[in-house]
């Protein structure tokens, strides 16, 4: 990445005695501060920077680094699992503050399922972001988000939300069934930003950015084509609480395999668990669902994303497809732990 500085080139001279400037000449200074509004994106900037955090890993010759920003005046840091799972086992993780302060971090919990982690850091009295709510975010609401893309800390992009409830498989390649019910953003989301906030007109944290859609690898293009997604912060912060709470966190299950090569519509169930929530429902192997709570079902991806979206205990709908013949049949949703 190359950063050019231009000028602009030429002769300046006087009629008389050779000397740069007149020396009758005078500068005049103007006041040029701007009233800017609350809720202008410079003010929104400012208000959250100092939530956001830079961090970085170590774990021998294998390094990265992502965004996380501040949960708990006492310490706690909401990110991605794939911004930290590296040193999930080892390494060193450091947390870089927008004041230049750095400190040591731990991980107090990961979820890979959500692609979240928390991590602690030994400090007091930070401020933590407000939480807004991502169910009541619309299409076409303004958005920031701010991260350290390619590492360079502190950028701010704007835009708005382009969609809701997109399916999108997100997290490392080692990182195992990473899907999310992601909010959909042209602001210009790059590697690194991965893990920091999104945030609506106010400054309150509706997302947390983690995944972008590239070109094909035969395309000139790379980096932000204006597609960026972002984990729904009601669904972030249910994890994180968990996380904090005891390490660990749980996800709502039906108890079913599926065929993830099936590519005719909708669900295929691969397999059924004994004594699952499926089971007791009467799914069986071979079935279709092609339908949950009254939306169409078009791949196992849909259907992952659709079940992740709600919580453990929650009663769905689903629409069946088998031998041509449809049903609908409900199942209480059941807990797994990540």
């Amino acid at each position: 990445m190359a950063v050019i500085a231009g000028a602009i080139g030429g002769v300046i001279g006087n009629a008389g005695d050779g000397s740069l400037f007149d020396t009758g000449a005078k500068f005049v200074s103007v006041d040029n501060s701007i009233e800017r509004a609350p809720d202008s994106i410079s003010a929104l900037a400012a208000k959250v920077l100092p939530s956001v955090v830079s961090i970085s890993i170590r774990n021998g010759s294998e390094g990265g680094a992502g965004t996380g920003f501040v949960i708990r005046s006492d310490g706690y840091l909401l990110t991605n699992n794939h911004v930290v799972e590296g040193v999930a086992n080892g390494g060193s993780l450091r947390v870089s503050f927008n004041d230049g302060k750095t400190v040591n971090g731990k991980i107090v919990g990961r979820d890979s399922a959500y692609d979240l982690a928390v991590v602690k850091v030994d400090l007091r009295n930070l401020r933590a972001l407000q939480f807004g709510d991502s169910d009541k975010v619309q299409v076409g609401d303004s958005v920031i988000a701010i991260g350290s893309p390619l590492g360079l800390a502190g950028t701010v992009t704007s835009g708005i939300i382009s969609a809701k409830d997109r399916a999108v498989t997100a997290g490392s390649r080692t990182s195992e069934g990473s899907f999310i019910n992601a909010l959909q953003t042209d602001a210009a989301i790059n590697p690194g930003n991965s893990g920091g906030p999104l945030v609506d007109k106010s400054g309150a944290v509706i997302g947390i950015n983690s995944a972008i859609a590239t070109l094909d690898s035969s395309s000139s293009q790379t980096g932000s084509i204006g597609l960026g997604f972002a984990i729904p912060i009601n669904q972030a912060r249910r994890t994180a609480e968990q996380l904090i709470k005891t390490g660990k966190s749980s996800h709502p299950v039906i108890g079913v395999s599926l065929d993830t090569r099936y590519s005719s519509g909708g669900a295929l169930i691969a397999e059924v668990l004994s004594g699952s929530p499926a089971a007791k429902a009467g799914i069986v192997v071979g079935d279709t669902i092609i339908g949950i709570d009254g939306k169409s079902v078009e791949s196992a991806d849909e259907l992952i994303v659709a079940v992740r979206a709600k919580q453990p205990g929650d009663s769905v709908k689903l629409l069946l497809l088998a031998n041509g013949s449809k049903r609908t049949v409900t199942v209480v949703l059941a807990a797994s732990s990540d």
